[in-house]
């Protein structure tokens, strides 16, 4: 499908108007930045954010997405920037200066991230890369989920984002991953404000007693199974005497792109190695 411009991207107050197709591209959203270059659009990028470390090739600047600076983006003539929060105005910013702005949150669901895919696939004129990639993450996704070993009672799970215990419910992207993967999120029913991300005590763990633990806390926290084992009264639980402690790779964790598959097949291959005595009692 070839694409036509001037195209209107997105909807609501994220929706952006592009007269032509974008050659000097902005990302200040990681996922944006993997997803761009999966679609064939990587040599339109120009720049990417500090927190943009994958693909290797992208333009890693010393711009932030946490701590958007309108000038600084400015001075690098953009005729596309891609964020993923509207932080400290960043979007009114943008569009004072005439500079236009998708804003991508983040994902929700699976299908939230494929529409992301998809709107950057037609931002930039690579409607057919965007299709293929798409189609490709749905493809090892839906071949992933066949694999899976369910046990009769499905095994429950603690995500730990960080080791103060904050943790993701399944009505988040990481959490719909899980779900795919046949688990129970001990999270759930402790999420009262419906964050998705609520601190969870290790007294609620302790008492919720996962079958299995992953951690998204190694690379920047250290954690480790042997770390986890040894927190005051841990010991016990199941998930650390049965040695279902997972450690999976944060980046992809926190990401809802292309890689995406990557992580579930991890989990995936994680779950169908553990032990059978895994969930057994």
């Amino acid at each position: 499908m070839a694409p036509a411009f001037p195209i209107t991207v997105g909807t609501g107050a994220n929706a952006v108007t592009l007269k032509s197709k974008p050659a000097k591209i902005v990302s200040l959203s990681p996922t944006a930045t993997e997803i761009l270059f999966a679609i064939g659009a990587g040599t339109q990028v120009t720049a990417v954010d500090d927190q943009s470390n994958y693909p290797p090739e992208a333009p890693k600047s010393d711009l932030s997405g946490f701590k958007p600076n309108v000038e600084a983006i400015a001075r690098k003539n953009p005729d596309l920037v891609v964020i993923q929060f509207d932080t400290a105005n960043l979007v009114a910013g943008l569009k004072a200066l005439n500079i236009p702005v998708l804003s991508q949150p983040p994902a929700q669901t699976l299908s939230d991230a494929y529409t992301q895919v998809e709107q950057l696939g037609a931002a930039t004129g690579n409607i057919a890369g965007a299709g293929e990639t798409v189609a490709k993450m749905q493809q090892r996704i839906d071949t992933a989920a066949k694999s899976v070993k369910k046990p009769s009672t499905p095994l429950r799970y603690y995500h730990e984002v960080d080791n103060t215990f904050y943790t993701a419910t399944s009505s988040t992207f990481i959490g719909e991953i899980y779900k795919l993967a046949g688990l129970t999120n001990i999270a759930d029913t402790a999420d009262k404000d419906k964050s998705g991300y609520p601190q969870l005590s290790a007294e609620y763990i302790i008492q919720q007693d996962p079958d299995i633990i992953f951690l998204a806390d190694s690379k920047c926290c250290g954690e480790t199974a042997q770390k986890v084992g040894a927190r005051a009264g841990w010991s016990t639980l199941k998930a650390v005497k049965t040695g279902a402690i997972i450690p999976i790779d944060e980046d992809l964790a926190s990401r809802w792109g292309p890689r995406t598959p990557d992580l579930f097949e991890a989990i995936v291959k994680a779950i169908n190695a553990l032990p059978a005595t895994v969930g057994a009692n």
